[in-house]
């Protein structure tokens, strides 16, 4: 359903709360009372959160109420932000969307969490995944799905959709997740919102549970370009905690955001506008792509041939990590331990088997499968050769050209439960992201357009380490493009309870 809310700070982009701070026209209580106020009205149909503690919140704002309109007040001071539940957050419930992990309480803070709060942002509280990121729906997340603000019968993308949704439907300012395969770029374009895919190591991944260490990235969702830009200023940066984040200098991404793209060479990915194109989808992306040219942009037509077999190199690769990083998860030390075994092999084999569940067990057989003497060599040696070359061809395709361009996704959202039953067409969703994850690259989706009623996301990739200019020329088509002129319009509880039988 679309349609305007009725005014109120929970709409509003974090750059504008903090002018509005600083000119004493609104206070970090007063916003976050108005954020929380949306939750109470929405979350009932959206279900964004797995947790929320609207209490410390409260708290929080109260403490930044007199220092937030400081001019050496901290970026994001008072600006309220939700999490996805697969980053660790001291003291608070953290399931990373499994049954497996019910009652941890991390002892420590993510990296990312640690520099939001230096930031001055103010955590609301936990959303919803898809179990472990495995996921392009948030329908595999043990706690039920969540909903699109846009169509509640429809899925919000996965697996950050609960980020996602609550930046869409205005139940956080901004929102952080993950993406190992697209779960960030594509609950932002299902959703509307801007999500960001930083280079791999651009980002401390310290705190963040992992699905498959060599691909995952933590990333921003934002209403806008500019609120994206500020966001990932505050949480990048070389960590010593992880040994694979980058000593790359971070730019002021927000102060390099002009907006002017005459002169960029804009390339089109032939392989990305193929049949099987939702027709909305295509229109929505070849008016971006001519908005950009409008703006000075020049196009040239790329070609990336290996790119169609990113989607099974990714779904080697992925697993064989995922088969590792989950064997930790047995009942021992934390998390969900079963009460039905009589020795130690059958407590561990139970522990899984009730923890897990379908999709997770599924991406674990098949990653030790293909890890096992004598398939080794025929599939995860293979699929790490085949995604040399992917990186090669895009490291190639950006000599010619400053950006890749291309759709998010090959539809918009698709309703719920439509394709839960046939893992394969799942899979399909990712089939434009996953090169991006398995290159290492930059890569953001921004709202171009609807294909009816549902926003549609236009992909912008970029070379290593330089997301300053693929959010530029984000911002810039931000900026040609006319105003969308609608926004999600979630039925609340309350019109819910006084409409007609």
């Amino acid at each position: 359903m679309t349609g305007p809310h009725p005014a109120s700070p929970a709409d509003r982009p974090a750059w504008d709360l903090r002018a509005c701070y600083r000119r004493g026209e609104l206070s970090p209580s007063e916003v976050v009372d108005g954020v929380l106020r949306r939750i109470e009205a929405v979350e009932p149909q959206v279900r964004a959160y797995l947790y929320l503690d609207a209490d410390a919140a409260r708290r929080e704002a109260a403490q930044w109420d007199r220092a937030a309109g400081a001019e050496d007040a901290p970026p994001l001071a008072g600006v309220p932000v939700a999490l996805k539940d697969n980053l660790c957050t001291r003291g608070v419930p953290t399931t990373a969307g499994s049954r497996v992990l019910a009652g941890f309480r991390p002892p420590y803070d993510a990296t990312v969490v640690t520099r939001l709060r230096r930031a001055g942002a103010i955590v609301l509280g936990k959303t919803n995944c898809d179990e472990f990121a495995m996921g392009s729906s948030t329908e595999n997340s043990a706690f039920g799905p969540t909903r699109n603000p846009w169509d509640p019968d429809r899925v919000p993308g996965g697996s950050s959709g609960g980020s996602a949704a609550a930046v869409a439907a205005g139940e956080a300012t901004l929102a952080l997740g993950s993406d190992t395969g697209g779960s960030i770029r594509e609950p932002g374009a299902f959703c509307g919102v801007v999500g960001l895919k930083p280079t791999y190591g651009r980002v401390s991944r310290y705190g963040l549970i992992a699905f498959a260490s060599s691909l995952d990235q933590i990333g921003p969702f934002a209403r806008d370009v500019r609120d994206a830009a500020l966001l990932l200023r505050e949480i990048a940066g070389r960590d010593p905690a992880d040994a694979t984040s980058a000593g790359v200098e971070v730019p002021d991404y927000p102060a390099l955001l002009t907006g002017r793209v005459a002169g960029l060479r804009l390339g089109v990915v032939r392989e990305f506008l193929q049949d099987g194109l939702d027709p909305g989808v295509a229109g929505a992306v070849g008016e971006a792509i001519r908005a950009l040219e409008r703006s000075g942009a020049r196009r040239v037509d790329v070609s990336l041939p290996h790119a169609p077999y990113a989607l099974p190199a990714y779904y080697i690769v992925a697993p064989a990590e995922a088969s590792s990083n989950l064997a930790r998860y047995a009942g021992v030390l934390y998390g969900h331990r079963t009460t039905r075994a009589a020795d130690l092999i059958g407590m561990y084999a139970r522990t899984r088997d009730e923890g897990f569940g379908a999709e997770v067990k599924r991406r674990i057989m098949l990653g030790t499968y293909a890890l096992s003497a004598g398939y080794y060599d025929a599939f995860y040696l293979r699929a790490q050769r085949v995604r040399e070359l992917i990186r090669r061809e895009f490291a190639q395709a950006l000599e010619s050209v400053d950006v890749l361009v291309g759709p998010v996704a090959p539809t918009p959202a698709f309703p719920l439960g439509e394709r839960v039953e046939d893992p394969l067409e799942m899979y399909l969703a990712d089939v434009f992201t996953v090169p991006l994850n398995l290159a290492g690259l930059p890569g953001v989706s921004v709202p171009c357009g609807f294909a009816g009623d549902l926003p549609v996301g236009l992909q912008i990739a970029g070379r290593a380490f330089d997301e300053a200019t693929v959010l530029n020329t984000a911002y810039a088509l931000e900026r040609a493009l006319p105003a969308p002129g609608r926004r999600p319009r979630v039925v609340t509880a309350a019109e819910r309870r006084s409409s007609p039988a």
